[in-house]
């Protein structure tokens, strides 16, 4: 899905193949007027991620896609990290479970990690880059903790990953029960999303 530019020269390629992520990421970049698309749209086969953070990562795919396209480039990289499980599944939530998991096989897999264990505080962490070109020496870097529980139980029809077992005390709802204008407002994405977009108006007079 495109959105309208305003100037129409001003193009953003997301460096994402994940559907529910790139509808949050378009839907957190409109306040820029770009025109935003997804990489795989221009035939540009998602990057490696064999780095064991998420900035290391982050910036991994954003420079991918900016060399494969000549466009400036965005990407994240984020994931659930459980202090029971000194971080886990951290960089490796999409493939906690194997290297083509489902959603639900990662839940199950998480569930049988945090078996037995009282401790169930956990927290979602985005990083985001955004590159003007693959060789910009000033990347835009941001980040986005969002706290709340891991519950055994999944509630919610909505959202994706581990928001069905990511449970926020202060709203009495898991992520997957949120609207998604609700999600992108106090999410871990929607936090640092809103720290580049800054950035984008700041420095790239976006």
């Amino acid at each position: 899905m495109l959105k309208v530019a305003t100037p129409a020269a001003r193009r953003l390629l997301l460096a994402s193949g994940n559907p529910g992520k790139l509808v949050e990421l378009q839907a957190l970049m409109e306040p820029t007027g770009a025109l935003v698309q997804a990489q795989g749209a221009l035939g540009i086969p998602a990057a490696q991620e064999p780095h064991e953070t998420f900035l290391e990562n982050a910036l991994a795919k954003a420079r991918h896609a900016a060399q494969h396209s000549s466009l400036p480039a965005l990407a994240d990289d984020s994931g659930l990290c459980c202090r029971a499980l000194d971080g886990a599944p951290g960089v490796r939530s999409a493939r906690y479970a194997g290297e083509h998991a489902t959603d639900a096989q990662n839940n199950a897999a998480l569930l049988r990690a945090l078996a037995g264990r009282q401790d169930r505080t956990a927290h979602y962490c985005c990083v985001v880059v955004a590159l003007r070109h693959a060789q910009d020496p000033e990347p835009l870097i941001a980040d986005g903790r969002w706290e709340g529980q891991i519950i055994d139980q999944p509630r919610g029809a909505g959202g994706f990953g581990y928001d069905p077992h990511f449970w926020l005390p202060a709203l009495g709802a898991t992520a997957a029960q949120l609207d998604a204008s609700q999600k992108n407002h106090i999410s871990h994405r929607a936090i640092a999303m809103r720290a580049i977009v800054a950035g984008m108006r700041e420095r790239w007079g976006w």
